[in-house]
């Protein structure tokens, strides 16, 4: 019976681990177009957002900025994923997107390029994150949904839309992942 329970959990352990370092191999282009993964990432806390332009959230890239600023040097990033699944929202082109950002928001955290994150064409990224095996499962909702990963690539929390960047809940959640080493 203890072999069995042994064997239980190294099973569970090595799914955990399969999915945070897949987590970091998964392929993404960043708002340039250039192919990466979210390996540069690897050992920070990052929070992920799928975002819009032209969505009544789109001021949350004010707070999301603010959060870059603030918790950078503690080694925490914000991804910006782009999204035009959401009322048509982000009908840039990548270029506008980025331009737009950068000029109405002073946005420098990493913008990616526009993916889909419900769907048949779902983005690899957000299986991982909100699919059958995330901790977090379900489509997402709305624009500016956060997710937020742990330094091990460990999904920690999920934020629907109306969590703004720097309310409490958020704030927490990222000083707890940032205290966790």
């Amino acid at each position: 019976m203890r072999l069995a329970s042994l064997l239980g959990v190294l099973v569970l352990v090595s799914a955990v681990t399969a999915r945070a370092e897949s987590l970091y191999e998964i392929p993404v282009k960043d708002i340039d177009g250039h192919a990466g993964t979210l390996a540069p990432y690897r050992g920070q806390v990052m929070l992920i957002v799928n975002v819009a332009s032209a969505c009544g959230y789109t001021p949350q890239y004010r707070g999301l900025q603010a959060l870059a600023d603030k918790y950078q040097k503690g080694g925490f990033t914000v991804l910006g994923f782009p999204c035009n699944q959401f009322g048509e929202q982000e009908s840039g082109t990548n270029a506008e997107i980025k331009a737009f950002c950068s000029a109405t928001f002073h946005v420098t955290f990493p913008l990616f390029e526009k993916i889909e994150v419900n769907g048949p064409k779902r983005h690899p990224l957000y299986t991982a994150l909100a699919g059958k095996t995330s901790p977090f499962p379900g489509n997402i909702g709305w624009n500016f949904n956060k997710f937020l990963v742990g330094r091990d690539g460990e999904i920690l929390q999920r934020f629907d839309s109306d969590a703004e960047p720097e309310s409490p809940e958020v704030i927490q959640a990222i000083e707890a992942a940032l205290a966790a080493k």
